[in-house]
């Protein structure tokens, strides 16, 4: 196992260590920490976190990781704390750590031997505090506060430029290399040359700083290429790019490497696959796009991760997405026993239990879990206390959820966050009233539309839930009901029933009082099926230009912006796919 690497010896007089490798060294801690050796993993950056600015930074990111499982202010405090401290150690041999490759470097003697800030040095050291400053915006935007967002985006503009600027370096200089190796006399080119000798450039090196740069330049490009037309302007003046493609190759670079960061680009390509993308809807009605690049990373890297929960929990997002439930949830049920000593990767499996047993129609079960999230995650308790009431309302028990749902009001905190907003609204009634078992299912069937969950269920569950709408008699839910009865016909593959449902949806005006979001989703839905007929292309294009301009201020309505553009984009072939 990578974790089980040995400590670099001391020497005989018992002073300062042999060299290590520390690229090696922060590779073997984070492959421990993969393997659920989050503990052991802490330990070793810490023992050497002087010892080179590439393991402060591996025990800054511990730290920042720590911080965003727990989401307490004490350890939010640390974090910070300890990627300025890395910041701190990269600038401190020179000036300027945002400057082009310097000119004259500085030496100076450690243990009677030279030792040089090499060009690699440089480079590395500028990569590890674009990192640090990513996560420092990370942490910025997680207080949810006007001011946090402003800095949080001027600190990730400072990144991108530093991002930008390695990665074209790394790659001049990996020309410059290539060109040397390929010469076979001497050129114009031998003062170059003879540089990068005296720098200590080596291939692997320049492949190794390729890949540690990668997955920040990656990362940067696919997250930007999903934001919505109407954000656009603000990440323009930020001067951010977006290509998705060259995301998705740099990530893949990443992941490939010799770097640190390899395993999270391998990580953070599984969860681009396998969450972003059916989420977001960016392929359209295809609900397994993806499932193909997901399932070959998955094979081939995790042999090297006998003991991940996280790689486990890929492994169930997988089979969730194949509408493979049972073995979805064996494969979340083992992630949780994996992550014994990790509160919050146990919560992230715990949902999907969750999910995946309202999937099934296993209300009990999926109470269970949500109930348990409500008590002990500090994620977002009001949102968990609605799903906990609106499964206990669909096992039958409506005096119990009724109390659930009078919680949601008090557990609200995030008063921006649109999923609580969503929660509190819907709840709201049911505080009023008494709650049916048969409004609950509804709500159950809802969220699931709304989560992008339905295309998971099963044919004979879609059908059940089919039956379920039908049975509700609710002058006030009509328009829902006749959303989601066309978001299930359109999964069973009824399309003319669908557009029957989703037209009368969009035609609903009691639903505006209610349920504001139904009319442009209903807009959304049927533009999307008529995209699929070359004949009513126009008409479905029109459909998803009415509903992103002609609707404001309902829920989710960022979501559904993320979605038109997928869908507009897909259509002028501008996302490839």
């Amino acid at each position: 196992m990578a974790g089980s690497e040995q400590p670099p010896p001391r020497r005989e007089d018992g002073e300062a260590p042999l060299p290590i490798e520390d690229a090696e060294l922060a590779l073997a801690g984070i492959n421990m920490l993969l393997n659920n050796g989050f503990r052991e993993s802490d330990q070793l950056f810490k023992k050497y976190r002087n010892h080179s600015p590439l393991m402060s930074f591996g025990a800054s990111f511990v730290s920042f990781l720590n911080a965003m499982m727990t989401f307490e202010e004490e350890k939010m405090q640390l974090a910070c704390d300890d990627l300025k401290a890395t910041e701190k150690l990269c600038e401190s041999e020179e000036a300027g750590v945002i400057e082009t490759i310097k000119n004259k470097i500085k030496k100076n003697q450690v243990d009677g031997r030279k030792s040089t800030l090499t060009m690699i040095d440089r480079l590395q050291r500028q990569i590890i505090v674009a990192d640090c400053q990513v996560y420092l915006a990370v942490l910025s935007f997680v207080k949810q506060e006007l001011s946090a967002y402003i800095k949080g985006g001027w600190i990730l503009r400072k990144a991108w430029k530093i991002y930008n600027k390695c990665y074209m370096d790394i790659n001049t200089l990996q020309e410059i290399y290539q060109k040397k190796t390929t010469q076979e006399s001497l050129t114009s080119d031998a003062a170059n040359d003879n540089h990068i000798a005296a720098e200590g450039v080596t291939e692997d090196s320049l492949n190794r700083l390729k890949g540690a740069v990668s997955f920040g330049y990656g990362l940067f490009h696919l997250c930007i290429s999903m934001v919505p037309p109407n954000l656009l302007k603000i990440i323009n003046l930020l001067g951010f790019p977006g290509d998705r493609l060259q995301g998705l190759s740099s990530l893949m670079y990443a992941s490939e490497s010799k770097d640190m960061k390899a395993p999270l680009a391998t990580l953070a390509l599984l969860w681009y696959h396998t969450v972003v993308r059916p989420f977001f809807a960016l392929d359209g009605s295809d609900n397994k796009a993806g499932l193909k690049e997901a399932k070959e990373i998955l094979a081939k890297k995790e042999s090297a991760y006998p003991n991940s929960s996280l790689f486990m929990f890929f492994k169930g997002r997988i089979q969730r997405l194949e509408c493979q439930i049972n073995s979805a949830l064996t494969s979340f049920h083992t992630a949780l026993e994996l992550a014994t000593d990790q509160r919050e990767i146990q919560h992230v499996c715990l949902y999907e239990i969750g999910w995946c047993s309202m999937i099934e129609m296993n209300f009990k079960d999926a109470f269970e879990s949500f109930e348990r999230l409500k008590n002990e995650s500090r994620w977002s308790q009001c949102y968990y206390a609605y799903l906990t009431a609106v499964c206990q309302g669909a096992t039958g028990d409506v005096n119990g959820a009724q109390n659930v749902f009078k919680e949601v009001q008090k557990l609200f905190k995030r008063k921006n966050n649109q999923i609580e907003q969503f929660s509190v609204k819907k709840a709201d009634r049911f505080r009023k009233q008494m709650p049916t078992k048969e409004l609950c299912v509804l709500a159950s069937i809802e969220v699931l539309y709304l989560w992008k969950a339905l295309p998971n269920c099963s044919l004979s569950n879609l059908q059940h839930m089919s039956q379920a709408c039908q049975d509700v008699d609710d002058s006030s839910a009509v328009g829902l009901r006749n959303l989601l009865l066309g978001a299930i016909h359109k999964c069973l593959g009824n399309s003319e029933d669908a557009v029957q449902f989703f037209q009368r949806a969009a035609k609903d005006e009691v639903c505006r009082q209610n349920n504001l979001y139904v009319q442009p989703y209903a807009c959304y839905e049927l533009g999307c099926l008529l995209l699929d007929n070359p004949e009513t292309v126009p008409r479905g294009k029109t459909l998803l230009l009415q509903a992103k301009e002609e609707f404001s201020g309902y829920d989710f309505e960022n979501r559904l912006h993320v979605r038109i553009h997928a869908a507009l984009a897909s259509l002028r072939e501008v996302v490839p796919q």
